[in-house]
């Protein structure tokens, strides 16, 4: 079989898919970063318009820090919902749905400054959350699953890609010139309707996941034609088997919840690995990062209003640098990408340390730390911040997917969230001394992946699985069926 071609079809689909989900996900992480303290002054003045005095500065911080981390709170509570809402709506379905998390915080927060309310902006960032958490599961579940296998390693990171560009789009935007002023911001917020809006009108043309219309929807004729149209020609049988016999192995299991996926043996080393690759994707410190970037660059003698240009200029390497990743994931493999990154993260934490700590004593240091700055960036848009998403689609079949993306998910926003909260403090406790504990974090994932994470590029769903069977060491399907037999309430009804 001839390996299958990128069609118009999937590309569009594609590129739809992710502007209008993943690119906000992006924009809303990095849009509240330059505003910040506009935005702080508007909630000080709105409190002292009904209480005729101001804040202390301890509830302004503490005002602004849940303004923040709503957002990934919100992402936890979207990935809670994305089990029941794919198999309810699809995957396409879902993706249209989302939009009204989009939409409706869009004008709230658009609206807030006229309608003098923060409480608007909080709600709002908690909607935007939603929308991102279920975005960040959905749209690598669908495109895995439009995808034929020698492109789905590159189309899985499209997604990432689209929120480095929302990222660099939020810092542009966010330049004082344009938005980030005391007229500009709440528009510089209300901008992120706009992708969902387009959405909502062109993804209604493209076709669902066939392996949802399949499997879940057993509609043979409609998952046909979503083939055909996906793969520009006619021939799609060989596929439609592929994802039948994916259907049988599938028959046995039913749909497994969340319970259900952590008390298989047969799933075991898949789940740990998720989790593992989500909480460190996270917890490597990448947020804090960006969020110590400007004292790195302000303390590296870089003039206080030229900050933002830089910042900008970080977002822009962050892109070029996911681009390569769409190229080179085929060539190299997921395992290779996942390895370089997280070792030139490590590498770039501990001389970051050490330069930070040398600061003030020898002068050409300052440069040092923006290189590192930098090199992480780099790192981590290689690997890191791609792969673990695509990952999660490739090692589970079709029943356990929706539950492996709640948990992927569930880790990736509550480590998020985590380090949103927490981080300011230990900054305050370990100055520049905090990156060591993201170097440590940085080490262990990678041991962990050269020890365990197979490489998966070129295979199929199937394959895929029998590399894990054979480390779960449990013999193929049949021992699924007995588990689940053991299983009191299967969803299945065995």
């Amino acid at each position: 079989l001839s390996p299958t071609r990128l069609t118009l079809v999937l590309s569009l689909a594609t590129l739809i898919a992710a502007f209008g989900s993943s690119f906000q996900y992006g924009y809303n992480v990095a849009v509240v970063n330059s505003p910040a303290e506009i935005m702080k002054e508007f909630y000080n003045q709105t409190y002292y318009e009904r209480n005729n005095n101001y804040i202390n500065e301890f509830s302004l911080t503490l005002l602004w820090s849940v303004s923040v981390s709503m957002f990934p709170f919100g992402g936890f509570l979207g990935s809670l919902m994305v089990g029941p809402l794919v198999n309810k709506f699809g995957r396409k379905g879902t993706l249209l749905f989302n939009n009204i998390f989009s939409i409706v915080p869009a004008i709230l927060m658009g609206c807030s400054e006229v309608a003098r309310s923060f409480e608007m902006i909080i709600v709002s960032r908690l909607l935007v959350g939603i929308c991102a958490g279920l975005s960040s599961n959905v749209v690598p579940m669908y495109l895995g699953e439009l995808a034929p296998k020698n492109l789905r390693g590159a189309l899985g990171v499209v997604p990432q890609l689209f929120i480095t560009v929302g990222i660099l789009v939020a810092q542009i935007f966010g330049l004082r010139s344009l938005l980030a002023n005391k007229e500009g911001w709440p528009i510089l917020l209300g901008l992120t309707g706009i992708p969902a809006a387009l959405q909502l009108l062109l993804l209604p043309f493209f076709p669902e996941s066939p392996r949802y219309l399949l499997i879940q929807k057993k509609d043979e004729a409609a998952a046909k034609n979503a083939l055909k149209k996906l793969r520009g020609w006619d021939d799609v049988g060989s596929e439609m088997e592929e994802i039948r016999q994916e259907d049988e192995a599938e028959k046995a299991a039913g749909f497994i919840s969340v319970l259900k996926l952590f008390s298989m043996r047969s799933l075991r080393w898949q789940v740990i690995s998720i989790i593992i690759l989500m909480g460190g994707q996270q917890l490597s410190g990448v947020n804090a990062i960006y969020y110590y970037a400007d004292q790195i660059y302000l303390s590296a003698g870089v003039n206080h209003h030229d900050v933002q240009y830089v910042t900008v200029g970080t977002g822009a390497v962050n892109v070029l640098m996911t681009v390569c990743a769409v190229f080179v994931v085929e060539l190299l493999g997921r395992r290779v990408l996942l390895l370089l990154g997280f070792s030139v993260c490590f590498a770039a934490c501990c001389v970051l340390t050490a330069a930070l700590a040398l600061q003030d004593t020898i002068s050409w240091m300052p440069y040092v730390s923006i290189a590192c700055v930098i090199c992480y960036v780099v790192g981590h848009a290689l690997g890191p911040s791609p792969i673990p998403a695509l990952l999660i689609t490739e090692i589970f079949l079709q029943s356990s997917r929706p539950a492996a993306f709640m948990v992927g998910g569930s880790v990736h926003w509550l480590s998020n969230f985590a380090v949103g909260l927490i981080f300011p403090f230990i900054q305050v406790g370990l100055g520049p001394y905090s990156f060591i504990i993201f170097a440590v974090i940085c080490l262990l994932t990678t041991i962990y992946i050269f020890l365990v994470v197979p490489e998966t590029k070129g295979k199929t769903f199937m394959e895929i699985n029998q590399i894990f069977t054979k480390m779960n060491k449990v013999s193929e399907v049949h021992l699924e069926k007995k588990e689940l037999k053991d299983f009191p309430i299967s969803a299945s009804g065995l």
